[in-house]
């Protein structure tokens, strides 16, 4: 039996591009309990949980950046280490921020910020910031690989800290599976892990009474509902969901970003990623997230 001293405590690591919201999404951890600390020197990871444990604290946040690149290679063995060594049990979960080059360009144009990389102590003061950024996704890249990743491009701060409320401020489970629809006008979402297009599908943004409403509404889903090839698409991406999430699972997968497409991000990619959270939300733990339809792109201060 799990007593209060040993009870696990939960680690979220914040890690990510310059510029991508590192700073908004360890504000919304603090707002639901977690304690915060940005910029922590990986060396002091393990010295920093064990007071913390210490101190019975269950919910921990941390940010880790570029700022720290001389110790990110060592970064994944020191995680490993410290869910194994503990004195406590670690639940872990690593959040990737991400964004397009070109909107991380535009962030640090509109703020005036200077990019960490274009310090001294990387010996190149008129690095182009572009090539700054490629650098940096590369130094990154084993983390990035770890992690659940969020895509900030089209997002704005405030529907990043309810993303990150909703993905991290409750008990997680096993596997959590975040289903997205999305625009293919503005760019397939970063984040995804698998992606869906249903552009071919009936468009109900062609008939006049449907054009203002969205998947959610009564009036579209009676649309889509009534065309045979919805109703197989949708049956298809459950097929093939039901079919690989069990190995996901044994692989020690968290979460798994399934993203639905059509042209606007209004009708049927919004309906289908709908039916398909409440299909899976039986079994598993399932989050919806509507990116043209929640959302519309607002500059974002780049948080470092």
């Amino acid at each position: 039996m799990t007593t209060t001293n040993d009870a696990p405590i939960h680690l979220v690591l914040i890690t990510g591009m310059s510029g991508s919201g590192k700073s908004v999404a360890l504000t919304a951890l603090e707002d639901v309990g977690f304690y915060c600390v940005d910029n922590l020197p990986p060396e002091l990871l393990e010295s920093f949980i064990e007071l913390e444990q210490s101190h019975k604290a269950s919910k921990v946040a941390i940010a880790m950046d570029v700022r720290s690149a001389g110790s990110l290679p060592g970064l994944p063995k020191r995680l490993a280490q410290l869910q194994q060594h503990a004195q406590r049990p670690v639940n872990l979960t690593t959040v990737f921020l991400d964004a397009t080059t070109d909107t991380l360009v535009r962030r640090f144009s509109e703020t005036r910020r200077r990019h960490p990389l274009s310090i001294e102590r990387f010996n190149d003061q008129h690095r182009a910031l572009t090539d700054a950024i490629e650098q940096e996704r590369e130094l990154l890249a084993e983390l990035r690989d770890q992690a659940l990743v969020l895509d900030t491009s089209l997002i704005r701060p405030t529907h990043l800290r309810s993303h990150i409320k909703d993905l991290l401020g409750t008990t997680q489970a096993p596997l959590t599976l975040v289903f997205e629809s999305f625009a293919y006008k503005r760019g397939i979402p970063m984040d995804a892990d698998f992606v869906f297009d249903v552009r071919m599908l009936a468009n109900p943004h062609y008939e006049p009474h449907l054009k203002p409403l969205t998947g959610r509404d009564g009036a579209v889903a009676a649309f889509l509902e009534a065309q045979p090839e919805v109703r197989q698409m949708e049956q298809q991406i459950s097929d093939f969901l039901g079919h690989w999430l069990p190995q996901m699972l044994r692989d020690h997968r968290s979460y798994v970003t399934v993203a639905v497409g059509c042209t606007g991000g209004q009708h049927r990619s919004v309906y289908l990623v709908e039916q398909l959270a409440r299909a899976f939300g039986a079994n598993w733990s399932t989050r919806v997230r509507h990116r043209e339809a929640d959302s519309w792109p607002t500059p974002m201060v780049p948080g470092v």
